[in-house]
């Protein structure tokens, strides 16, 4: 998979509403996706797949139950990674009508191990796990089934201590969707200022807590710290959803770029968070990003800016030569790169991890985007020199 000016990726079969990526196909059990295509042809069941995860409902095209309120949701864990909604949507149905199925997928088609079934009544919910934490999918295979948390509040730390609560609701507005209200907090123990911020939805600040970090860091040169801000008293007689180890990896590009022009900036954005912190003087192959702390702070595309650089010193364009390697079991995909340059010898090689995209050409750039940023900094670090 060679190209100097693209990277080619197996394109993606769609499946009756939702799609499965060829990438690789051996890692498939063709016979369970068979049976899913059936399945879903023969009930008319609808289901999209909509970033990383299949989901089926929210609410269904018939639905003449309450709408969900708090407590109705239940987390679906140690799920096969080859069984699909043919085989759960039923079972989780047999306890009570299903307002929303949602199965996590990985790029290579399999399903990441985990699922959110959501009812009508946190009655129905408790029923589900009572009747259906421990049972045997396939032999040997036990389902755990736990009360979800759905939480709905992050907290943002390590804020300049001049933020000011309107204009930064407005930045978090502009990266994220779903944003309803923030306050912050100052004091003891709490470095700068920190923000708990409410959205909509679970989903919405699962999203924004995926973007959060790197736009900030892209825009304004600022580090902050992103966590879940737990508001709801959990029973202590119910298993509940554990808690998952910090990730230190890289995040999808922001979304509230206009394309191909400067991001999107409403009044205020830059007394928000002081704007872009730039250097007094810039390390002599960085002239288009912000340098701090030794680490390269992109204001610009790295594919972009790892071009001009090459372009400025004279040594060619950089060719890039992308492989997919594997999907992660936390849903992240692993693509090998080596990145070649053709006045230095010298080949740039590494291992980049990126989020499922919408689509090949969305997650074909992002891997790209990876590549070029890790050689940038090894730039940095020790000169471009013929």
């Amino acid at each position: 998979m060679r190209s100097c000016a693209d990277v080619q990726v197996e394109k993606v079969l769609p499946l009756t509403g939702c799609s499965f990526a060829l990438f690789p196909p051996q890692m498939l059990n063709v016979e369970r996706v068979r049976a899913l295509e059936a399945w879903l042809e023969t009930t008319n069941t609808k289901v999209v797949q909509v970033n990383g995860q299949r989901k089926y409902g929210g609410p269904p095209e018939v639905w003449d139950g309450p709408a969900p309120g708090s407590r109705c949701e239940v987390y679906i864990s140690e799920i096969p990674r080859d069984a699909y909604e043919d085989l759960l949507i039923p079972l989780f149905s047999s306890v009570g009508p299903l307002w929303e199925f949602r199965l996590m997928m990985n790029f290579s088609g399999q399903n990441r191990g985990f699922a959110y079934a959501k009812y009508g009544t946190s009655a129905v919910a408790t029923d589900a796990i009572r009747l259906l934490n421990g049972y045997m999918l396939e032999p040997g295979l036990r389902l755990s089934v736990r009360r979800s948390v759905e939480k709905r509040h992050l907290c943002i730390g390590d804020l300049p201590a001049a933020t000011r609560q309107d204009d930064l609701l407005q930045v978090l507005r502009v990266f994220a969707e779903g944003v309803e209200k923030l306050s912050l907090k100052t004091g003891p123990g709490i470095d700068g200022v920190s923000a708990i911020v409410t959205f909509s939805s679970h989903h919405t600040a699962s999203m924004a807590k995926k973007v959060v970090v790197e736009a900030f860091k892209k825009h304004f040169a600022l580090t902050v710290s992103i966590k879940w801000q737990t508001t709801e008293k959990l029973n202590p007689n119910e298993p509940q959803h554990p808690q998952k180890p910090p990730k230190s990896l890289p995040l999808p590009p922001n979304p509230a770029s206009s394309p191909g022009g400067p991001p999107i900036r409403p009044p205020g954005f830059c007394r928000a968070v002081g704007g872009p912190r730039v250097p007094q003087q810039l390390h002599p192959s960085c002239s288009s990003s912000f340098c701090s702390q030794g680490h390269l702070l992109f204001a610009g595309s790295p594919v972009m800016l790892l071009q001009k650089l090459c372009e400025a010193v004279g040594v060619g364009q950089p060719c890039y030569e992308m492989q997919y390697s594997h999907a992660g079991p936390d849903g992240f995909l692993y693509f090998t790169y080596k990145v070649r340059i053709p006045g230095i010898t010298a080949v740039f090689k590494g291992l980049v991890t990126i989020l499922p995209g919408p689509n090949a050409g969305t997650m074909e750039e992002e891997a790209r985007r990876a590549a070029a940023q890790q050689v940038l900094q090894r730039v940095y670090n020790h000169q471009l020199t013929s």
